[in-house]
Parts: structure tokens; sequence; C-alpha cells
């Protein structure tokens, strides 16, 4: 976790103050969640950032277990969550390989630009499988590198070895798709904005 977090921790203030670099996009995916929240539910998001999605959500849901593994990232998140005047987010240092949930713990989990990002996809979405409740539901949004720069398989590690990028691995819609449904999930919603954007998923934990 050391060497990505450090590339985070670095970036940190620059990612608050950049704007969403599609803002219709990331509205209709708030607004897609949104009409899967409720208020008894028990949220996790992994890789939450600087929480602005996490805010957004907090009024829709019962709590909300927010986690990256970058400490000034999260600081930013506190001091947001706080001039929000919300209180029922939890903001926590932890890599979700380590983070610590029984199964079916969660109603919905949000991984939200973030699998591309993580070592092992299928551990992950495998982990979010066991704490999701039955039924539970999915959210991600995944950026698909093999789709337009495939060639970015042999340049991202260059970049991560000298600390220039995090971990970036490099896949392809189907191969999302192909991971979720073997992982043990039922697609309900699945939308590009565009050639290139990254893919919003919706995923429901089908009857085992």
């Amino acid at each position: 976790m050391a060497h990505s977090s450090r590339f985070w921790d670095f970036i940190a203030k620059r990612y608050a103050r950049s704007p969403v670099a599609d803002e219709a996009a990331y509205q209709k995916k708030l607004e897609i969640t949104r009409g899967y929240l409720r208020p008894d539910m028990e949220m996790l998001e992994f890789g939450c950032g600087t929480g602005s999605t996490a805010i957004v959500h907090a009024p829709y849901v019962r709590h909300i277990r927010a986690t990256d593994i970058s400490k000034k990232m999260l600081d930013i998140a506190r001091a947001k969550m706080d001039a929000a005047g919300i209180t029922n987010i939890t903001f926590e240092r932890v890599d979700i390989d380590e983070l610590d949930a029984g199964d079916g713990s969660y109603d919905i989990v949000l991984g939200m630009s973030i699998l591309h990002l993580v070592r092992d996809k299928e551990a992950v979405i495998g982990k979010v499988h066991r704490m999701l409740k039955p039924d539970g539901i999915f959210v991600s949004s995944t950026a698909c590198l093999g789709e337009t720069m495939a060639f970015f398989k042999y340049v991202g590690p260059i970049g991560s070895a000298l600390g220039l990028l995090p971990l970036v691995k490099v896949f392809t819609v189907p191969e999302l798709v192909d991971s979720l449904t073997h992982g043990g999930f039922v697609i309900e919603h699945q939308w590009q904005p565009g050639k290139g954007k990254a893919v919003f998923i919706v995923a429901r934990k089908a009857d085992a």
C-alpha cells in the first residue's frame, strides 16, 4: 500500500481542486445509484478519494464506511464532511485487500474509479460479493484501458516503478463484465457515456 499511497498523497490537493472531467456523466451515475438507496442501508465505498461521492449519497442511507489508502485524501474528505454537516460517514485509511468486514455486512458497495487500480480485481470482486448481503448491490465505474490504450499495459508498470504513476491494470469492458459475472453478480445496468470513457455498472449479488 505504501508505494501507491505516496502517489495519491502527493496529488491529493491538486486532485481535490480539479473539476470532474464529465460532470453530466457523473450526475447521471449519482442519479442511477440513488435509485437503489434506502434509508436503512449500510454502505461501503472503497477508494473513496476526497469523499465527494460518499457525501452526496450520505443523506439517503443509514451509514457509509468510506475507505482509501491515502491519508491526505481522507483528511480532505473529513474536512468536506464537516463543512457539509454530514455525520453518518466514517472515513478510514485501509486498503481493500486488508479491509476487515464480515460476510453479509453491507447492503451496497461502491467502487468508483478503482477496479483498474487494484492488483487483483477478481479477488476484490470476490471480497465484495462476500461482504454484501443477499441481493446486495455493487456499483462501479471503471476505466477499461484495454479498449483504447492497450499499450499502457507496457508503459504503466514503468511509470509505477518510477513512482510517477499508480498501479494501473489494463483490461477491456467485456473482460470486466466477465469478472463480475464469474464473481457471482448479475449485471442490472451498464452504461458507457462514450468511447474511452469509464464504464458504469450496477451489479446485483446473485443467489448462491
